[in-house]
């Protein structure tokens, strides 16, 4: 999906650019993940779309932390679950 769809999705909920962007998302969860201690920080980074040097490596390394990153889509999952009922983990 791409920011500007997520862009346009805010501003129809009526948040304000001052509110919440698109990217701010990807901010929190990086954040998040991080300071959780559960992740290796370049699994994160790949999970983020977050380039990595090397144009050869980035072409070829597409799996790079696969299962680390599905075991931490689930966790984000959970997480946010957990907030949506109400918990403040």
């Amino acid at each position: 999906m791409s920011e500007n769809t997520v862009t346009a999705a805010l501003r129809r909920m009526g948040y304000t650019k001052e509110q919440m962007t698109a990217h701010g998302f990807r901010t929190s969860a990086s954040s998040l993940l991080n300071e959780s201690g559960k992740w290796n920080p370049d699994a994160i980074e790949r999970a983020l779309a977050h380039m990595v040097s090397g144009e050869i490596r980035r072409i070829y390394n597409q799996s790079a932390y696969w299962a680390e990153r599905v075991a931490m889509a689930q966790w984000w999952s959970d997480y946010l679950d957990e907030l949506r009922e109400g918990g403040n983990r």
